[in-house]
């Protein structure tokens, strides 16, 4: 049951050699999604081995180049591999605008559909839902509207404990029974209460995705016990003044929304390209939240089943 991270671009604005633009890839279960796509984004994802026509869904942040000027090659590129299955693309207005603009004057013959979904930034809503996972908004703090997204898995159905089924003699319809939730009363007239004799087999897993924004305290309550969180980390402290003045957080800033969400990681990224080492900023993170990593690009982050007894 995979649930896991691939770092395609850690880069803020002006782009560098060594930095892509913002773009994440999310394998949940095997089902594949992209959160923002910076320039670049498609040749990062033959890169990493992700094949694009495995994408389900994008996840667009705001309307910013460094975070959608990747999306429109990508589908063309979709267009030539013969994609047939629909893309839904999330983001805030006006980027169905957008979009109809460009499929007017280039991508006139897509053989597959685009269906534009508009993310409210104002709001803390369920956008995606499927058989294992949720997808919600999380509203940021940045200088256009802008959203970020918390994907969360669906907590798993019940397992019966085996010493249950053996001590009472649990049949079939009672073991589905359990599963379902149901107490149970056994021949005799005993009745086993459900949390008794059944378990929940793992802890579901979150990723929240925040990127571009100033430090938020609401939306680090959103994503509270996130157990992977990316948080944009643009400036060093030292440069506090530039990060509020342009919309972004600092390193410090960063790990104060993780201290607040009390995430299980911290990875931080969207880097300035003032900064050839980001080793400063990760220092800056760890003197309030320790469990902080710099994003590294064409790198997965799994995050691990935590199973129950």
């Amino acid at each position: 049951m995979t649930f896991q991270v691939t770092v395609l671009g850690t880069g803020s604005a002006k782009p560098t050699i060594h930095r892509h633009h913002s773009a994440h890839a999310l394998n949940v279960h095997e089902q594949f999604y992209l959160v923002d796509c910076g320039e670049g984004t498609q040749s990062r994802l033959i890169e990493c081995g992700i094949n694009p026509l495995k994408l389900n869904a994008a996840f667009i942040s705001h309307l910013h180049g460094d975070h959608t000027y990747g999306l429109f090659p990508l589908i063309s590129t979709m267009g030539l591999m013969g994609r047939r299955t629909p893309l839904t693309v999330f983001a805030p207005a006006p980027m169905g605008e957008v979009m109809n603009c460009h499929y007017r004057y280039f991508d006139t013959n897509l053989p597959f559909e685009v269906v534009y979904r508009e993310v409210d930034t104002r709001k803390h809503a369920l956008l995606h839902e499927n058989s294992v996972m949720e997808v919600w908004s999380i509203p940021l703090r940045h200088r256009i509207p802008t959203a970020g997204y918390l994907f969360r898995e669906k907590r798993p159905g019940l397992n019966v404990r085996k010493e249950a089924i053996t001590r009472y003699g649990l049949g079939i319809a009672q073991i589905a029974a359990a599963k379902r939730g149901e107490p149970l009363t056994t021949a005799d007239g005993t009745l086993l209460p459900n949390d008794e004799i059944t378990y929940t087999p793992y802890e579901p897993r979150s990723y929240a995705y925040c990127s571009d924004t100033m430090y938020s305290g609401k939306a680090a309550g959103i994503v509270h016990g996130a157990n992977l969180l990316y948080h944009e980390a643009t400036f060093a402290h030292a440069d506090r003044a530039l990060a509020r003045e342009t919309g972004h957080s600092t390193a410090l800033q960063a790990a104060k929304a993780a201290v607040k969400a009390e995430a299980g990681r911290l990875l931080i990224g969207h880097f300035s390209s003032r900064y050839k080492e980001v080793s400063l900023l990760v220092e800056e993170a760890r003197t309030l939240f320790p469990a902080t990593e710099a994003a590294q690009e064409r790198h997965t982050y799994d995050i691990p089943i935590i199973r129950n007894a």
